[in-house]
Formats: C-alpha cells, structure tokens, sequence
C-alpha cells in the first residue's frame, strides 16, 4: 500500500476520525450507541453510504459544474439512504425498527456530505473509495465503541439483542457480564456525553505521548 493509502487509513481510523477528531455526526453517535449492536448496524450502514457516495462523487466529479455541485451531492446521498433504508427493511427488519428514524437521517450526516465536497470532488476514484472506505470503519469503531461502554456500565452486558438485530449469525457476540444490573445513566442520554468525554480525553492522551519529536 502507497503512502498515501496509508496516510488516508490511518486518518480515517484513527487521526481524523469522523467522531473524534471531526466531531461529526454526532446526533447518531449520541442516540444509537445504548448499545454495541445498534452503534455497529448505524455504523455499517453509514459506512455503506459513505464509500458508495465517495466513489460516485469522484466519478461524476468533471462533469458537475461549481454552482450545481451541493444539490447533486444531497440528492445522490438521499438516492443511495432510501436504498440502505429499503433493503434494511427487507432484510434486517429487526435492526430497521430500532434504527429506522436515524437511517433516514443519515442524508444530512455532516460526515458524508463532508467527504464527498472535501475531498471525493477533489480527487480521484480509488483514493475517494479508500477515503470513504475507512472513514466508515472509523465511524463504525467509534459508535462500537460509545455503545459497548455505555452497555457494559448500563446493563452489564455486550452486543445484547445482537441475533434479533443483525441476524442469528451474530449471536456469538452476545455475553452477559453479571447479573447485577448497571448505572441506568449509562443508557441514558448524559452516559453517552460522559463516554464521549472519557474517549476524548484518553485521545488526546495518547496523541500527546506518541506524538513524533520537533
């Protein structure tokens, strides 16, 4: 893999995270993340929309014109959700009946738009396809993230309802810590501000003592 690809990777995952660093799309991130298995089907299905309208946008990016270019944009994202949203209806209905409301939204994800006007139109196909491809894992890892501490301190358990939600291939992923209950606050919306904080802070942590020397 080039530089560059590796430069896009790690930005994706980990230096320009779309949730901590970018501080985008955070209405998701706040709302689906009561638990890993709702974080990881948002996460996955924002990562859809996100590699797909990246490669899409590079393509048609010489011959949609400066002044028309947003418009085109929002309405390639909104075809590309309501495909997402159908299919996920079709074929994961469990998982669409706890998301569905936030998959709608997720056309006016600041994170997609974003990509696709700062970099997909500015670059070439298979840099946009890695661009979108691990700004979503990124995405994705971040909400995993936010839900399993919240569940874990909240309910005492991880990927709870992962087989109704994703399908019965994921059931090995469901464990039960305890039985002794949680932190209802940790479900509730101030839990996810306070996972957010804690993550941040140890980002920053670790940005600060792995830094490369001036």
């Amino acid at each position: 893999m080039s530089t560059n690809a590796m430069t896009l990777v790690k930005d994706g995952l980990w230096h320009n995270n779309v949730v901590f660093a970018q501080m985008l799309a955070l209405c998701p991130t706040m709302a689906v993340t009561t638990s890993g298995a709702n974080g990881l089907g948002m996460g996955l299905a924002t990562t859809a929309v996100l590699l797909v309208s990246n490669v899409l946008v590079a393509l048609i990016r010489g011959i949609v014109s400066e002044q028309v270019r947003i418009p085109v944009f929002i309405v390639l994202i909104a075809s590309l959700v309501t495909v997402v949203d159908m299919a996920l209806n079709a074929w994961l209905h469990e998982l669409h009946k706890v998301l569905g409301l936030f998959i709608a939204l997720i056309v006016v994800n600041c994170a997609i738009l974003g990509r696709a006007e700062a970099f997909a139109s500015r670059n070439a196909v298979g840099a946009a396809f890695i661009d979108g491809l691990f700004m979503g894992i990124g995405f994705t890892l971040a909400l995993v993230v936010i839900g399993l501490i919240r569940e874990m301190l909240g309910s005492g358990t991880l990927f709870a309802q992962a087989s109704q939600l994703l399908g019965a291939n994921f059931a090995f992923l469901e464990i039960r810590l305890h039985d002794r209950g949680g932190a209802l606050l940790m479900i509730l919306p101030p839990g996810a501000f306070a996972a957010m904080a804690f993550l941040l802070a140890g980002k920053r942590v670790l940005d600060k003592r792995f830094a490369p020397a001036r």
